[in-house]
């Protein structure tokens, strides 16, 4: 039930949108309570409390406290601030309503690294103006406490909460990484279908371009887009792209099945196994080449059970597949054409002997 007019009330002075801000969680905690209300930041924001002459910032703060008293839905007992901009607004609810200070501090505002020295001094000024009419000064850590022991006051130790952060099992997560481009290869069926039967337990890592002019339409495209187990990354460099794949259980190539794939060989698979990650993919005639590096799985409930099975490897890389994949050097893999070029009598020089180009 929304307090009458008259109402005892606790007056939260947003510096943001609740949407915005920093402590919403908490803020949202308090907004619980029938008799704490909300204000949100006007047209002209805190801010210019800060950078205006004092004079006229004191002016701004008696014009918004005289609009604002006519339509609070209750009389304040407290006023609530979370930045020492609030400060002159604040003081002047506070003396036209009777209401005490809470001042909350989760850093120490007047150090930014945006404000220069000017500003600094005066949100200095305004920091200590209201922490000293404070009757409740609530921080984040021990050592804000400390600062205002310093000063001789009290401040109460509260924390941070993020209850509302998503936060996926560890222990259940399996972490899989594609590498390359991300259009009409791509099964977004398969790969949507994993993901919703994976769930919370899947983190897919998008390393490469995606195409809204080869797929955007496709509504499998849309919901992957959206999905909250894919992370997407864009093109990233080779050097990044290692490490991702370092951050990886396993790799996957999300190819569908077409003429176009049948008899592809994914470059990836050996980028993954370098690092001693297998590959899980549809069972492509290709890729058999390099089976031993792949698992292959068709439906979706293969193709999730075949990531589970791998989830761990990031912290215990297969070292038998890693030492295969960095056998593959372009010497190695050229030998039969080393061995025509010395049958046509062309001088290759030591060359295609096994050892890398």
């Amino acid at each position: 039930m929304s307090p009458r007019r008259g109402d005892p009330i606790a007056l939260l002075l947003l510096p943001r949108t609740l949407e915005q801000f920093i402590l919403r969680e908490q803020a949202q905690d308090l907004l619980r309570a029938p008799g704490v209300a909300a204000l949100e930041p006007g047209r002209i924001p805190y801010g210019a409390f800060a950078r205006l002459p004092e004079r006229a910032a004191a002016r701004l703060a008696r014009g918004q406290a005289r609009r604002l008293s006519a339509r609070l839905p209750g009389t304040p007992k407290a006023v609530v601030i979370f930045h020492p901009v609030q400060w002159p607004l604040a003081s002047e609810l506070m003396r036209r309503t009777g209401a005490e200070l809470w001042y909350g501090r989760w850093d120490r505002y007047e150090q930014a690294y945006d404000a220069p020295p000017a500003l600094r001094a005066r949100l200095e000024r305004l920091h200590e103006e209201a922490a000293s009419a404070s009757a409740l000064t609530f921080v984040a850590s021990e050592q804000l406490a400390a600062y205002e022991r310093e000063a001789g006051r009290e401040a109460t130790v509260v924390g941070l909460s993020a209850g509302d952060f998503p936060a996926p099992d560890p222990e259940g997560t399996v972490v899989a990484v594609s590498l390359g481009h991300l259009g009409w290869r791509t099964d977004w069926k398969l790969l949507r279908a994993v993901a919703d039967r994976l769930g919370n337990k899947l983190v897919l890592l998008l390393v490469g371009a995606w195409h809204e002019d080869e797929v955007g339409d496709d509504p499998d495209f849309r919901a992957c887009r959206e999905h909250p187990s894919l992370v997407w990354l864009g093109r990233q460099d080779d050097v990044a792209a290692s490490r991702l794949i370092l951050t990886a259980d396993v790799g996957i190539v999300p190819f569908e099945r077409s003429p176009f794939n049948e008899a592809a060989l994914p470059y990836r698979i050996l980028k993954y196994a370098r690092l001693g990650r297998r590959t899980v993919m549809r069972d492509l005639p290709g890729a058999r080449t390099w089976a031993d590096a792949v698992v292959f799985a068709d439906t979706p409930e293969e193709f999730a059970a075949a990531l589970e099975a791998e989830r761990g490897t990031r912290a215990r890389p297969h070292a038998e597949l890693r030492a295969w994949a960095l056998e593959q050097t372009a010497g190695r893999v050229n030998a039969p054409l080393w061995a025509r070029l010395r049958e046509l009598g062309v001088d290759v020089g030591d060359r295609g002997q096994g050892q890398d180009t």
